[in-house]
């Protein structure tokens, strides 16, 4: 018997042995924002030892999860549609986790795709489809991310643009999107920063993206 596995059969004893070593689900979650080169999959998992990542993106490959495709000369990593089906799994679990998170630690960082994913997770379309379409531009730590949000539908992509709202904010965002904080108040105390826009449009950012902490 293989040290991962757990002499068990049963189906979250399986998912567990294909992507519950420690890692794997952080390469699952930034795949799903997207294709990514292996440099950009370490650059967004700072602390992961480089023997580890080729290590879990090996077994990820075998397991069906994950392939390796040329584009444009070089190798990305994407999603199979098997890997895709872990989508609902990943949001849950970040809904499930931001009830524990609890204040940042020094050491802990932003990245933009766990952000991206944050959003994503938080993201309420049936309140969303009765709001007007509107854009954000939220800068949350180093990472600069574009929202759109059009009825039931939600994009995410890195970087500027023209948008209803521009804001920044650090990890104390969180406050906001638990609605332990509200949005004028949030304003007022300096957790969100008002860059460009019409500030009351983060009322709407607030009821669109909420997590009960």
């Amino acid at each position: 018997m293989a040290a991962r596995e757990y002499g068990q059969y049963c189906g979250v004893t399986r998912a567990l042995e294909l992507v519950g070593e420690r890692w794997s689900l952080l390469v699952v979650r930034d795949l799903l924002v997207g294709p990514r080169r292996y440099g950009e999959l370490a650059a967004g998992l700072p602390r992961i030892p480089s023997n580890i990542l080729a290590a879990r993106l090996k077994d990820l490959q075998a397991a069906g999860i994950i392939r390796r495709v040329p584009r444009s000369r070089v190798i990305i990593y994407e999603l199979t549609p098997y890997g895709h089906e872990l989508e609902p799994v990943v949001l849950a679990l970040g809904a499930w986790g931001f009830k524990a998170m609890g204040e940042p630690r020094e050491e802990q960082v932003i990245t933009p795709d766990s952000m991206t994913m944050a959003l994503r997770t938080a993201f309420r379309p049936q309140v969303a489809a009765a709001l007007p379409a509107t854009s954000y531009v939220a800068q949350l730590g180093p990472a600069e991310l574009l929202v759109r949000v059009d009825g039931a539908r939600l994009e995410v992509t890195r970087g500027d643009g023209p948008a209803d709202l521009a804001f920044a904010a650090g990890p104390d965002i969180r406050r906001l999107i638990s609605g332990e904080l509200a949005p004028d108040r949030a304003i007022a105390t300096g957790v969100v920063e008002v860059l460009r826009g019409r500030g009351d449009l983060l009322d709407r950012f607030a009821s669109t993206f909420h997590l009960a902490a």
